[in-house]
Formats: C-alpha cells, structure tokens, sequence
C-alpha cells in the first residue's frame, strides 16, 4: 500500500515560483503583440508558434507547480519576500554613487563609498576602514591608468589649480 508524504516546500520556494508565474503570464499576454501569425503561412513556420508554445508551457507549468505547493505558509513567504528585498538596498548605494563620481570625482567617491560601504556592513575598526580605502584607491589606479578607462573629470575638479586639475582628470 503507498503512503502520500506532504510535499514539502524550501523557503523562497512559492515566492520563486509566484514570480515567475506572474512574469510568464505577462510574457503571454503580450505575445500577440511582439509575434504575428500570417493567415496564409504555415501553421509551424509562423513565427509565433515556437515562442507561444514555449511561454504557454512555462505559463502552464509554472500555474500548476504554484497550485501544488500553496498550502505553504504566507508568514515564511513574506519573510522571504523581506530578504530579497534587503539586497535592493545596494542597487541604491550604487545608484548614489553613479550620480555622485560626476560631481565628486572618482578617486573620493570610491574611496568615501568603500569605506561607507565597509561600515555599513558591520567593520567598525581602524584596520579595516584603512584597508577599505586602499582597496577603493586600488580599484580607481587599476581602472584608470592599467585598464585606461576613460572616467569623466568631476564638476569638483573644476576648483583645483590648472596642473592638478590635469593631473586628477587623466589618472584619478
């Protein structure tokens, strides 16, 4: 006689796949607009139908993988949720610091940025801030004069004397 084990679900297990339900239905829903069917061609030379067969597959399967492991629990789901969502808090410190090279400069932004950034994750000591700005020091050297990426003067540099200037913009 076989005995049914509950499935047992991971977690981030049924948020995963809530998003990728989500993101395959929409696929589908705008299929229509991105494939054409021609009434006098083929039906498989059309060159919607691979494309449709594989999003309604993905569409399909992925509705039904989410209606098998439902039963899991909202709460470990929203904490889940919540954890994910914590690491879009670096797409802001990057955004910041995207915005802030051209009025800094490269050479102080990364150096401020790499050690606020080894601050905020928790490195508190005088070593370990020295060691976070020379790595920022090292990224902008072997950016700019190894690998001669060519990195904007900032609106900061303007302020600096003429020879400074020049120097700062070409390597830092």
């Amino acid at each position: 006689m076989m005995t049914t084990e509950p499935i047992k679900t991971k977690t981030g297990e049924i948020l995963f796949i809530a998003v990728f339900f989500i993101f395959s239905a929409f696929l589908l829903s705008q299929l229509g607009e991105q494939a054409k069917f021609n009434p006098k061609g083929k039906f498989f030379a059309q060159p919607a139908v691979w494309p449709g067969i594989g999003v309604f597959g993905m569409t399909l399967f992925g509705g039904l993988h989410l209606l098998t492991r439902y039963k899991h629990r909202i709460g470990g789901t929203l904490g889940e949720l919540t954890t994910w969502l914590r690491a879009l808090e670096f797409v802001g410190w990057f955004m910041v610091y995207v915005y802030a090279v051209p009025l800094i400069g490269y050479l102080p932004c990364t150096i401020v940025f790499t050690v606020a950034l080894a601050i905020r994750m928790g490195y508190r000591s005088g070593k370990m801030l020295f060691w976070a700005g020379f790595a920022g020091l090292t990224i902008v050297v072997v950016f700019k004069t190894l690998l001669k990426v060519k990195i904007p003067g900032a609106a900061s540099y303007e302020y600096l004397p003429d020879a400074l200037r020049n120097f700062m913009i070409v390597y830092f």
